[in-house]
Formats: C-alpha cells, sequence, structure tokens
C-alpha cells in the first residue's frame, strides 16, 4: 500500500512525466485478478510490466502461453499497455532466442491487438553482448520489415544497451535501430547511475545526430 501511495503522490506531482505500471507474474492464479484491481487504481491503470526472467516465463512451455494469452487478453480489455521483460531467465538457461521470438508473435502477441506493447531492453536484458538477444530482435526485425500487422502497436526500447559489455556491438545496435526504425524506439534506462550519463553513453552510439534526436522525441503512446 505505501509504494502504491508514493507512485500516486509522484504522479500526482508529475502528470506529464510519469505512469504507474502494474507487476504481476503472469503464470500465478492470481494474474488476472490482480490486474483488474490495478486498472481501477488511478496510478497503476496506465500499463502493465511483466518480466519473464523473473517469473520464469518459458515462450516453448504451451502451459506458460496459454498463461500470457490470457493475461494479455485482460490487459487489452482494460485498455492497458504492457511492457515486456522477454529475455527468459538468464541464471536459470532457459532456452531463449529467435523460437521464442517467433512464439511470443505468434501465440502471445495477438491477445492484445488494440495496446501498446514495448519491448524492454531490445528483446535483451540490459547489453547486447548475447547473440541470442540479436535473434530474438531479428524476429522483430523482420516483422517489421513485411509490416506485420500484429506489430502495429509494438515499440522496441533501449534501456542499457549502450554503456554496458563490449563496444564492438554498437554498430550492430545501431543498425537494428534504423532496422526496427526511429519511430519504434523508445529510450529508457533502469540503471541506478544518472540519466546524463546513461544518455551520454546512448547518444555515443553510431547514429546520426538527427537520429539521436528522432528517439529523444519519441514518446510512448501511453505518455500522451
Amino acid at each position: 500500500i505505501e509504494q502504491i501511495d508514493i507512485v500516486h503522490g509522484l504522479e500526482a506531482r508529475y502528470p506529464d512525466r510519469l505512469r504507474g505500471f502494474c507487476g504481476v507474474n503472469p503464470l500465478k492464479d492470481y494474474a488476472v485478478a490482480e490486474l483488474a484491481r490495478c486498472a481501477k487504481m488511478p496510478s497503476m491503470r496506465y500499463g502493465l510490466k511483466l518480466h519473464f526472467g523473473n517469473s520464469d516465463v518459458m515462450l516453448d512451455d504451451p502451459a506458460h502461453v496459454a498463461k500470457l494469452r490470457e493475461v494479455f487478453r485482460a490487459a487489452n480489455a482494460a485498455g492497458m499497455a504492457i511492457a515486456v521483460h522477454m529475455r527468459s531467465s538468464v541464471t536459470r538457461k532457459r532456452p531463449y532466442g529467435a523460437a521464442q521470438a517467433r512464439a511470443f508473435i505468434d501465440e502471445v502477441l495477438p491477445s492484445a491487438p488494440d495496446v501498446t506493447v514495448q519491448i524492454a531492453h531490445m528483446a535483451g536484458a540490459g547489453g547486447y553482448d548475447d547473440p541470442a538477444v540479436d535473434e530474438a530482435l531479428g524476429v522483430f526485425v523482420e516483422a517489421f520489415a513485411r509490416s506485420d500487422a500484429r506489430l502495429r502497436h509494438v515499440f522496441i526500447e533501449v534501456a542499457g544497451v549502450a554503456g554496458h559489455g563490449s563496444r564492438e556491438r554498437e554498430p550492430l545496435v545501431a543498425a537494428r535501430i534504423r532496422q526496427v526504425g526511429l519511430q519504434r524506439i523508445l529510450y529508457g534506462t533502469d540503471a541506478s547511475a544518472p540519466l546524463q550519463t546513461k544518455w551520454t553513453a546512448f547518444a555515443q552510439l553510431p547514429l546520426t545526430t538527427a537520429e539521436i534526436r528522432t528517439v529523444a522525441g519519441n514518446i510512448a503512446p501511453y505518455m500522451r
């Protein structure tokens, strides 16, 4: 209750800058009921945050996919945006890559056709050194390239992809950003370092000044 009160107070103070998202484990039986409760709260009604790694969601498990579809349908019905940390558990060494991304697009995403779906960390968990992450994002790139209607409300968020790991991967990150489409890229950071430090790292990616400005000016639909 205290955390909700804090979020509500901050939103009231900065209504043009902050949105509270409800977080649930989509595999739990209470997930849809908790989502419905959040949808009625002024401070939490904007969106839903799902963290597949922490919840140990596996996109190659039919039972998990069925649970996800149920949660996505409920969020869509409530008009709640969905922020998805899609990377499967790293610590448990769960399978992750192109197959899991295809399962998400084919089997889960159609259950939320009307709301913003934001894919965190360019489909990874921060950084971009893991080839499996590029495999997963590559599936989204291919879908964007063919104008797949299922992705019409999908945005890719870039938190943590610059300033962590190998700088040799930064040209690939820049290329993927262009392939996704600058208009679908959202800047974000969940790091403890000052925002200016993280933004400076992002601005050092091999993108043009105009491209950096485009990303800086992008606004998530749920913030409008």
